[in-house]
Order: structure tokens, then sequence, then C-alpha cells
């Protein structure tokens, strides 16, 4: 029988400890705990866990320090809880190496289907390219081996840059994608403050790919940070 995921869960205060613990053991997760980074640090050594949740405001140390020095070993995706709301604050967490965001106070229902996409993009990431060859989601799917892309039985036709962005986006579905990392990856490192690039070719895969790209249902903005493609 396979064994259930294990989530290193770091949070210093015990009522959201509990909370948190209570939700993903219903759920079957097997769950470490650690209040300080360096406890933290120590048991994602000893024992590597599928995923991490990390509170930013640490005794110890700052999250976004133990986050980095994660990064540095370990490819497990983070999703980090903070009281700290604001969009800069969400920016250099994604920045940073956090696979998500999610700002307290937050809800059992948000939680756990933000857990859910985590493990499954890491899963995604784990299976190698010959399995990411193909994505689906709802009418959208892309053939990333044939560099085709499909809505329903219609083929899209894409530019080139628009092509590039969907697959970066496909590589990290679930995930959200701050403009700077999606700038890197597409347009290269100069153009890493270029936001406007992003936001017209964005504009034009969502006239190609959504049904109303007002409202979009798979090419998602997270205002202020980024964009996520829908998992």
């Amino acid at each position: 029988m396979p064994t259930s995921p294990l989530i290193l869960l770091i949070e210093d205060e015990a009522p959201i400890r509990k909370f948190v613990r209570v939700a993903l053991e219903n759920e079957g997760y097997r769950l470490a705990e650690a209040e300080t980074g360096e406890k933290a640090l120590s048991l994602a050594a000893d024992q590597p866990p599928e995923l991490a949740i990390l509170d930013l405001g640490l005794p110890d140390m700052d999250g976004l320090d133990l986050l980095r020095r994660l990064r540095e070993w370990s490819s497990a995706p983070v999703l980090v809880l903070s009281a700290r709301g604001q969009e800069k604050d969400k920016v250099a967490a994604l920045d940073a190496g956090a696979d998500d965001y999610l700002t307290k106070p937050f809800g059992v229902g948000e939680l756990l289907a933000r857990v859910r996409v985590a493990l499954r993009h890491s899963a995604r990431l784990g299976q190698g390219a010959k399995a990411e060859a193909a994505f689906a989601v709802g009418d959208l799917s892309v053939d990333l081996a044939a560099r085709r892309v499909f809505l329903g039985q219609s083929e899209v036709h894409l530019t080139p840059i628009e092509y590039r962005l969907l697959t970066v986006l496909v590589q990290h579905a679930g995930k959200v994608l701050t403009h700077r990392f999606l700038l890197k990856e597409v347009w290269g490192p100069g153009h890493a403050e270029e936001v406007h690039y992003l936001r017209v070719f964005m504009a034009g895969l969502r006239r190609k790919l959504e049904i109303e790209p007002s409202q979009p249902r798979y090419l998602l903005t997270e205002q202020g940070v980024g964009y996520r493609l829908r998992d």
C-alpha cells in the first residue's frame, strides 16, 4: 500500500499548528512539525518531506532565509502561510522559491486545495520529461512533443512567443509564477522588469484560449504578483 505524503509544517503558533494538523491528518497525510527554522532544517534533512508548509514569521530566523536555505538542496514544493498579505511580500516569497502563498486567516478547504495542487505539480515534475509531454485541463490540451495546442478538437495556432509563454506555464501548472520569473524565462534576464511585454502576450493567449478572455478559466491572474495556469 503506498505511503501517504509526508508534510513538514513549520509554524510557531500552537493554535495554527493544531488547526493545520487536524485538517491534514483528517485527509490521511503524515505530518512532521517544527516551531523554529533550525528544527525545520534538521527534520527536512533527516526525512525529506513531499511538501513543506512554512510560516514566514519564525522566532529564530526569517522565513525567507529558511526558504532560501531549503532551496539550496530541496526541490519539494513549499506553501507559504503568512499574515503578511501585501503583494511585495508574496512576490518576495515566490521569487525566493515558494510554490504558493496563503494569507492568514484561511479556511480548511482552501488549504487542502493548495496542498493537492502543490503535490500534483511535484509529482508531475518527478515523472520525467516523457510524462510531461502532454498536458490537459478542461478543453485545453498541449502536446509539448509535437508542439501543438488544442481547444477541444480544434487546433490553436500560436506565435512563437505565445507558445513559449504557454509552455512555461504548463511546466509549472498550478504554481504561481511571478512577472519577473516569466519575463526571464520567456524573454531573458534583460527583460525582467518589462511587465508590459507579459501583459500584451498574456492578453493574446487569452484571446486564443479562453471563451471569455475577461473571465479566464485557465490563465489565471494573481493580482500584482503574476499568473497561474489552472491545474
